[in-house]
């Protein structure tokens, strides 16, 4: 049997660029709201989401009486590289958005006076350092009358639910939910960007901690094997596919030479755990509007 070609999409850049902005615009006047704001982490997806943001309220100002306005929040732990808080300072001038870095030591700080059974533990402390952030953001949105834009792309979030509940994924709306991450760098390459595409994607929660090293796979490979399923290739098949084989080799190489070991010996553990975190993804979303029961009712 002839096997299937796994077809990655392809995109008009300034077609999909006005079909984001115009979603966001859409939603904030829906909400009444003044604007949006953002998180500003350094990297390529935060940069996109406000990129996308403030072009979009830049037409929009132009002829509405009523401005928005995009806001950039930096808000570094002891945890961030120095050099992301930099990245978000200089993100945020050349996009020529208001600004404001929170230092989240001292609120972190109080935590271990309700919390203290998270600390010894860097991967509870992590997500609990990402949930922090989100009420400080989004405390900071309902001050100003904005919406909480997310900087989740689809791979990330709706892929293999690489997130924090009600953390990273505490926002109002996800603009950039339906862009591959090979997609979003595309993007932010074209707009001039190129350095802060070419980062090693991080979520910043642990030290010296990388998305690669969590996973064991790029996000590239996890585009291959979620198209696959969308394109009614099953998980089984996808085992055995040359594109997957072929992506999740590179992968394999590449996580022995920068750790000295192998995580996944074969593409079918790749596979298998981009299943399994899918699986998690899905839970994750349906937990973001919690189900409620079906009650009877006398009038």
């Amino acid at each position: 049997m002839l096997e299937k070609k796994i077809i990655l999409p392809s995109i008009n850049v300034s077609l999909v660029e006005k079909e984001i902005g115009d979603f966001i615009v859409k939603k904030i006047l829906e909400l009444n709201c003044t604007g949006g704001v953002v998180g500003l982490s350094g990297g390529v997806d935060s940069t996109l989401t406000a990129l996308l943001a403030k072009k979009a309220f830049d037409g929009y100002n132009k002829i509405a009486e009523k401005k928005l306005e995009l806001v950039g929040y930096i808000i570094p732990s002891h945890i961030n590289n120095p050099s992301d808080t930099e990245d978000g300072r200089k993100i945020a001038e050349k996009l020529e958005i208001r600004r404001e870095v929170v230092d989240l030591g001292p609120a972190l700080e109080a935590f271990k006076t309700t919390n203290p059974e998270t600390f010894p533990s860097q991967y509870q402390k992590g997500n609990m350092i990402s949930r922090i952030r989100a009420v400080v953001l989004n405390t900071k949105a309902m001050y100003e009358n904005k919406l909480v834009l997310g900087t989740g792309n689809f791979d990330e979030d709706f892929g293999v639910g690489y997130y924090t509940l009600f953390g990273d994924g505490a926002v109002h709306i996800s603009p950039i939910g339906r862009l591959h991450k090979r997609l979003v760098k595309q993007i932010v390459c074209e707009n001039g960007f190129f350095d802060i595409a070419d980062k090693e994607p991080t979520a910043g929660l642990e030290l010296n901690q990388s998305d690669f090293g969590d996973l064991g796979y790029s996000y590239e490979t996890v585009e291959v094997v979620i198209e696959g399923i969308l394109q009614g290739i099953g998980w089984d098949e996808l085992k055995t596919h040359t594109q997957v084989k072929e992506m999740t080799a590179k992968d394999n190489e590449k996580y022995e030479n920068m750790f000295g070991r192998v995580k996944f010996a074969t593409a079918d553990e790749v596979v298998d755990d981009i299943n399994r975190r899918n699986v998690i993804a899905k839970r994750k979303s349906s937990l973001i509007s919690p189900a409620i029961p079906e009650i009877t009712l006398t009038f």
